[in-house]
């Protein structure tokens, strides 16, 4: 646990010094994963159910790669849960939809950082991300949809 520790501290102090000198976020070889509905890569649209999305799309910033994944979660009949996936592949950043409560404490716990209100295209999302339009994800404004007792999505 202490290596996941020391991960998310780096991370949050490398994200924090991009805002701080404003740097290109281009630069910096951050993963940013979106929510999708199938394989188009940046030209696929966001799933408005994040846990429950059939794919996840991965852009590295830096490199350009487009990697699709699916959604091989509990949610879907697989194991595990979303954010568990994301950090197995590497993911620095989430956009999305919207997310529930328990979602973004397991994002919090790996050092991803998650950002809400995405809509449209993976490519239009990582624009309005990297401009500032998205919102961090916090427990204010986590889908309250998805506080009803013991069977809470993630």
């Amino acid at each position: 646990m202490k290596n996941f520790e020391l991960e998310r501290i780096k991370r949050k102090k490398l994200l924090e010094t991009m805002k701080k000198s404003n740097i290109k976020k281009e630069s910096e070889n951050i993963r940013v994963c979106v929510p999708t509905l199938g394989h188009g890569g940046l030209n696929d649209y966001v799933s408005d159910h994040f846990g429950r999305a059939p794919t996840f799309t991965i852009f590295n910033l830096k490199t350009g790669e487009v990697k699709v994944i699916p959604n091989t979660s509990m949610h879907m009949g697989g194991s595990g849960y979303p954010p568990e996936i994301m950090r197995e592949h590497g993911v620095d950043v989430m956009l999305c939809s919207g997310i529930g409560p328990r979602a973004i404490k397991m994002f919090e716990q790996f050092g991803i950082e998650v950002y809400v209100g995405a809509t449209g295209t993976v490519r239009e999302v990582i624009e309005a991300w990297k401009a500032g339009k998205l919102q961090e994800a916090t427990d204010k404004n986590a889908c309250k949809m998805h506080r009803h007792g013991h069977h809470e999505h993630i």
